[in-house]
């Protein structure tokens, strides 16, 4: 059974339809992309996921129970976390303040073990933990807004953009961490318009037109594939 699968499903806001009919699985321990043009429906996707867009037709699985209906806060509640392109952080609370709240759901004891753990996989951030997050730089920033949902010990980590604004340097920093958070044990679905970047760190690529699927294939298939993004991308 696939962590998290997608059956005709159709989504959008208020009486717009955005999504129509996806169908989309996801296995435990992948790192998926999800790649199209501007307007094709990527964000809109993690929006259906995480409960924030109207579902109008169909049913999502995430190990094998389905969550259509459920608000945000359930979701979040069965091991999903979403790090959206904006609004990711609270920019008036310290950098640890941020992932204290990250843990909100947590009853458990273990939150500030945690907030160490993650100062060791992103340092760069440790530096600045005492200060305000409306103080980092976008790269900081981002990385804060990754480790804050990486507090709820998710099963499934949605990105919407994580390195959209950010410098080459930057945007390598954080895609590096990718690998060492599949290690332990989170699954991630990558929204990126960076189609080369995305495909360099994930192992399976859906491609998106117009809110419908037009392609699934590896990663390193595409990436060999020279007319790749002038065939989606134009």
């Amino acid at each position: 059974m696939s962590l998290l699968s997608l059956r005709d499903v159709s989504s959008g806001y208020g009486k717009m339809r955005v999504l129509e009919n996806l169908n989309l699985d996801v296995e435990r321990g992948e790192i998926v992309s999800i790649l199209g043009p501007n307007g094709s429906g990527k964000t809109t996707l993690l929006n259906t996921i995480f409960g924030l867009a109207n579902i109008f037709s169909g049913e999502i699985l995430f190990d094998g129970k389905n969550v259509v209906g459920m608000s945000p806060h359930e979701v979040a509640s069965v091991g999903i976390a979403y790090a959206p392109q904006q609004q990711n952080v609270f920019p008036s609370f310290t950098v640890e303040e941020n992932l204290a709240l990250g843990a909100f759901l947590r009853k458990d004891n273990s939150v500030k073990a945690d907030v160490d753990e993650l100062f060791r996989l992103f340092p760069e951030i440790e530096r600045r933990r005492r200060n305000l997050a409306k103080t980092l730089s976008g790269g900081e920033r981002q990385m804060l807004a990754v480790a804050r949902a990486l507090m709820l010990r998710p099963r499934l980590l949605l990105l919407d953009e994580p390195t959209a604004g950010l410098s080459p340097k930057a945007a390598k920093a954080l895609t590096s961490k990718f690998e060492e958070i599949r290690g332990r044990g989170i699954t991630i679905i990558l929204v990126e318009q960076n189609a080369r970047m995305a495909l360099e760190v994930s192992d399976v690529a859906y491609v998106l037109v117009g809110g419908r699927i037009v392609l699934r294939d590896s990663s390193s298939n595409l990436l060999s594939r020279k007319d790749f993004e002038q065939i989606y991308f134009r």
